[in-house]
């Protein structure tokens, strides 16, 4: 593979800054692509060159694929790393970088092909011997019916294309099936633009754990630990831990062992994480992530490495190195923008002011700053913050401090909700399975001085004033005139 010197990045906020960071260090020329909506945007003025490539619907900017190699073409990029979402894990998007003469900066369109599609990876898992969840494709409707009797109550109507929960639907029994089926249909459809689906056994409690891999094209493959990612809501992942805590020794072995035999059977290239849900002391494949994970940063803390520079080297055709010890403990908790008061609806605003949490085993991924504008045209996440400790506790402790000092104005967002997830009885006992939430925070709502400070903080900002500088923004960067915490006496949203 040719030696990458010029990086286009196919993606915007948190994770174009991230790519961006890393290109800075291995002495490659950032190259950023971006939408109308985008225009101001932080990774647009910390890339070293910047195209326009459409309006603010992601199918015409972000997830056009024309556009994007024009931009490659006209910055004379050598290569391009998708991140996660929008294009990273679209095999017609790898075929058209490689037939373009580009360095793709992941798998190849073929395994991308293979892996992306559900029904074919779970072939491939039980060809290397890993338990899938039992489940199966159909043919028709009178198919399916005859398929979830043998299953058995309940179960899942799944995408066969994708993830994050598209497409997904619990049927709790036969009366539930027809329609289960048919807005499953519609809703993957839609968003992968494959409408198939199948049906799989669903598992009331069962923990979500992966294990991040790293394959070069020389046959070897490795496994950098594993990730807990039980908690979640409507099947978005909130909170992810490395270590997976309560997670045997002899379990551990044995999913690990079965992700590096996956991965070699599907000759998976560059990172990814092999998925598994798990029962008690069994494990079962779920699915291939094939990309750089949105929870990459705690891997990279408990293993001292860089994931996006060893895609980099990867991509180059270098060989995977096997030098990486864990140690520690290292937790992500996604500060999403949505109305906690409002069942989590995602909302759209400017961001009045930003401050971001600090202090030691503290890191905050994020593309926000005092003025930035978050829109309704893209994902709703605002920032990860990732703390890390000897242990688990030390650790949780760090997260708990930090989500307090998250101070943000002007938009609805969920740290004070993760806050509380974390200092609770439950998740300090890693009493852990998808339903943590569910069963738990179901009934949750912010407390009423917390909304009130966030109002009174929104309008002292708005109307400016001197202030001491809090937010921790670059100089560049638009600051209040105006801070409400010295108005207050010192408080910090959401300490309380």
């Amino acid at each position: 593979m040719r030696h990458i010197t010029r990086l286009l990045i196919a993606n915007r906020g948190e994770i174009a800054l991230r790519i961006i960071a890393t290109a800075r260090v291995m002495g490659l020329r950032a190259i950023a692509v971006y939408s109308e909506a985008d225009v101001d945007a932080a990774h647009v003025a910390a890339a070293d060159e910047a195209y326009l490539i459409g309006p603010a619907e992601a199918a015409r900017s972000y997830l056009n694929v024309e556009a994007i190699l024009t931009a490659a073409q006209r910055s004379r990029a050598d290569a391009i790393h998708p991140g996660y979402g929008f294009l990273s894990e679209q095999a017609r998007f790898a075929r058209a970088v490689a037939d373009a003469g580009l360095n793709f900066v992941g798998p190849p369109a073929s395994v991308l092909a293979v892996v992306g599609d559900k029904l074919q990876a779970r072939t491939i898992a039980l060809e290397a011997g890993v338990p899938v969840v039992p489940g199966a494709a159909f043919g028709n409707r009178g198919e399916a019916s005859k398929l979830a009797a043998a299953l058995g109550y309940p179960l899942l109507v799944k995408a066969a294309a994708g993830g994050g929960g598209r497409g997904m639907r619990v049927v709790r029994d036969e009366s539930e099936l027809g329609q289960a089926l048919e807005a499953g249909e519609r809703e993957a459809g839609a968003a992968f633009g494959d409408g198939r689906v199948y049906l799989e056994k669903y598992l009331a409690r069962p923990r979500h754990v992966e294990v991040q891999i790293l394959a070069d094209r020389h046959g070897h493959v490795i496994a950098l630990g594993e990730r807990e990612c039980s908690i979640q809501r409507r099947h978005q992942k909130l909170i992810e831990e490395s270590p997976s805590p309560g997670l045997g020794a002899d379990l551990r072995r044995r999913m690990i062992d079965a992700a590096l035999k996956l991965a070699a059977r599907a000759n998976y290239v560059n990172a990814g994480t092999v998925e598994f849900l798990v029962d008690g002391d069994q494990f079962y494949f779920l699915e291939v992530n094939a990309r750089l994970q949105v929870e990459h940063p705690v891997t990279e803390w408990r293993f001292g490495c860089d994931l996006v520079a060893e895609q980099l080297k990867l991509a180059m055709g270098e060989r995977v190195e096997e030098r990486w010890e864990g140690r520690g403990h290292a937790i992500e908790c996604r500060v999403y923008a949505e109305d906690a008061s409002a069942d989590f609806r995602p909302v759209a605003g400017e961001v009045l002011y930003f401050h971001q949490p600090a202090g030691p085993g503290v890191r905050v991924d994020s593309w926000l700053t005092s003025g930035s504008q978050v829109t309704s045209f893209y994902d709703g996440l605002l920032a990860k913050v990732i703390t890390y400790g000897d242990d688990r506790n030390q650790a949780r402790a760090r997260m708990a401090h930090a989500l307090g000092e998250f101070v943000l104005a002007g938009v609805p967002h969920t740290a004070e909700f993760l806050r509380d997830v974390v200092r609770s009885a439950p998740f300090a006992r890693a009493e852990l399975s998808t339903r943590f939430i569910a069963d738990h925070f179901g009934a949750w709502r912010p407390a009423p001085e917390s909304t009130e400070l966030a109002m009174l903080a929104g309008a002292l900002t708005r109307h400016g004033a001197p202030s001491d500088d809090l937010s921790g923004a670059p100089d560049s960067a638009a600051k209040p005139d105006r801070s409400p915490w010295r108005e207050l006496g010192g408080f910090s949203l959401w300490n309380r």
